[in-house]
């Protein structure tokens, strides 16, 4: 299983294979040609409620994404996981942020969760 997290800025690359985008905002000042991306499920976006607490720079790390997981166990959001899991059994996914930090970001965490 290949999951990867890139920033959505950067040049769509052959070895991405499907890019998904994990932003509920669509990123500012890009393009949808430029993105390259496949699909976008705001179904595993942070609720805006948790984004906006992880945002206001009082919270670890540690709990953002115990909380995020904890969003992405509702059913929904479960069922989508299952969808992209399935999705990257087949080959290469490249979950996309507009993040300046992706490796603490809600993608890191959506990748851990689908390689585990």
């Amino acid at each position: 299983m290949s999951v990867r997290v890139r920033r959505v800025y950067e040049t769509p690359q052959p070895e991405d294979g499907v890019r998904v985008l994990v932003d509920r905002l669509w990123p500012r000042g890009l393009s949808k040609d430029a993105a390259a991306v496949d699909e976008w499920p705001k179904g595993l976006t942070p609720s805006t409620e948790l984004r906006r607490w992880y945002h206001e720079g009082e919270a670890s790390y540690e709990e953002f994404a115990r909380r995020y997981e904890a969003e992405l166990a509702a059913p929904e959001a479960a069922e989508l996981v299952d969808v992209l899991r399935e999705s990257a059994e087949e080959g290469p996914v490249t979950l996309l942020t507009a993040s300046k930090s992706p490796d603490h970001s809600h993608a890191a965490v959506l990748a851990h969760l689908l390689q585990g």
